[in-house]
């Protein structure tokens, strides 16, 4: 008999969510039968998040992935991580072997994997925002040889983070300082549905920077619109969020992701 493969995502809110029409593709183009639910969990509901991890670790599920606000707050619920997902100590994706549930990040690799498609060249970097994603994003940048600053709504949440990843600087998100950074990546939720007239930036843009927003709904935020006005180059969160998918996707099942039908899932 063949396998029916049942995956999903942890999350909330995921009103939106593109991820079931990503997978959904990557099962269909290899051939596989399965499904991808949403699994809405409100922030601090770990009996549920319990539950949902219990029918992973049991076989009933075959993969999970997690976004806001769940990439930290479900750790300690894990058996093991991966040496990416320990060096970021925030994960995206779930999966079990032998009952054990292992996290992984593959956000990190998804990112670079982006930016490198746009031909964003450059040195430094300022990331807005200090949670999971952010966690993921400023691994990688550092990694790939960026000097980066960290802007977050709180100066003690970006200064950890600053000082955990050994990073340039750290600011509040309302006192930016005038700079001339080569890129720019919005991390946070603002400018995304529900909230779509959010933005996390306000004044003048850097000449010449490229701007990255993580947030892909709506397609076009109020960030990029902003930056676009300004003259500069942009882009949304779907190539990181394919890259990502596609990893996950060949994880949990060892079939490799058809990247071309999931990007046609997309359009």
């Amino acid at each position: 008999m063949n396998k029916t493969y049942r995956f999903g995502l942890l999350g909330y809110p995921l009103q939106g969510s593109r991820s079931p029409d990503l997978h959904k593709a990557a099962l269909q183009a290899a051939g596989l039968a399965g499904e991808y639910r949403l699994y809405p969990v409100e922030p601090g509901d770990i009996k549920r998040l319990e539950e949902l991890l219990a029918h992973l670790r049991n076989g009933n599920l075959d993969g999970l992935s997690v976004t806001i606000p769940h990439k930290q707050a479900v750790l300690p619920l894990l058996d093991s991580l991966s040496e990416t997902a320990h060096a970021i100590r925030a994960i995206n994706t779930i999966y079990a072997r032998d009952s054990r549930l292992i996290g992984e990040n593959t956000d990190a690799p998804g990112f670079i994997m982006d930016l490198d498609k746009q031909g964003v060249s450059g040195r430094t970097c300022l990331v807005l925002g200090a949670g999971g994603a952010a966690r993921a994003v400023v691994s990688r940048l550092k990694t790939n040889d960026w000097e980066v600053t960290v802007a977050a709504r709180r100066t003690s949440q970006a200064e950890a983070l600053v000082s955990e990843f050994d990073l340039s600087g750290a600011c509040r998100l309302d006192s930016i300082p005038q700079a001339n950074f080569d890129l720019i990546v919005n991390t946070t939720p603002l400018g995304m549905i529900p909230n779509e007239q959010s933005c996390p930036w306000e004044g003048d843009f850097p000449t010449g920077a490229f701007v990255y927003d993580l947030v892909y709904k709506p397609p076009e935020t109020l960030l990029m619109q902003r930056a676009r006005a300004a003259g500069l180059r942009t882009c949304n969160g779907l190539g990181m969020l394919l890259e990502q998918a596609a990893l996950a996707f060949e994880m949990w099942t060892g079939y490799p992701a058809n990247k071309d039908a999931m990007k046609r899932a997309l359009a």
